[in-house]
């Protein structure tokens, strides 16, 4: 049984390393640092300031899925945050995002988004795999800093991430605001075709046909314009 255990699993520690497996994340969003709104903060309260939202990602050594993790549990406040799937095929440089605008499930096409990372010399440990850390400056005011492993060879991670030599096991913006960490680090096969979009849709959106749309029926209001921004930022 050992033998046959080591036998069906070897290709998976080839040189010391993984190329396939599921990731489980929790996310951290400071709800305060979301939404500057006085009011909307009151609203919220501090019980309710840090959201905390779990997240799985499957990966082969060419596709990966990126999904909210399934709960029975009645969640608060689900407005808030994001929650979006994410299908990316580092074959063919595609990238299906599948999201959440009230209530109702949209999605988008595009190529896979290209980053220009910084690689630093900064380590630290997440899931028991050292990591190193990588920036990448979206603009002159914001950046996304990222720790990836080498043990796993897959260039994948949490949302639309990925480009680094190793899987992103943590995610987070400058101010701390929204924080992803992998908390479970699972070796285990997964079916390719569990990591496709293997469903009709009614209509695929490229991101400036959303865009355009999302701005036709709400881009008047200040609330439409904070909920747009909040689709397209940074994943």
């Amino acid at each position: 049984m050992v033998i046959l255990y080591l036998i069906m699993y070897m290709p998976l520690f080839s040189n010391a390393q993984i190329s396939e497996g599921k990731i489980t994340y929790e996310r951290k969003t400071n709800l305060y640092k979301k939404y500057k709104d006085e009011d909307m903060r009151r609203w919220i309260g501090e019980a309710h300031r840090i959201k905390t939202d779990y997240f799985e990602l499957s990966f082969n050594d060419s596709l990966s899925y990126f999904r909210p993790q399934e709960s029975e549990l009645k969640e608060e406040y689900s407005w808030t945050t994001q929650k979006n799937s994410v299908y990316q095929n580092f074959r063919s440089n595609t990238r299906i995002t599948v999201k959440s605008i009230w209530g109702e499930k949209v999605f988008l096409t595009d190529t896979l988004y290209t980053r220009k990372w910084k690689i630093t010399d900064s380590k630290r440990t997440i899931g028991g795999h050292d990591c190193r850390k990588a920036i990448w400056e979206v603009n002159d005011s914001t950046r996304i800093y990222a720790w990836y492993t080498d043990a796993i060879n897959m260039s994948a991670g949490p949302e639309s991430f990925y480009g680094l030599p190793g899987v992103i096991l943590g995610v987070a913006t400058e101010d701390g605001g929204v924080v992803y960490f992998a908390k479970k680090i699972e070796i285990v096969r997964n079916n390719p075709s569990t990591l496709l979009l293997n469903k009709k849709v009614k209509k695929l959106y490229t991101p400036d046909e959303l865009k355009l749309q999302l701005q036709k029926d709400y881009g008047k209001e200040p609330w439409g314009k904070a909920m747009i921004k909040g689709v397209f930022d940074y994943w």
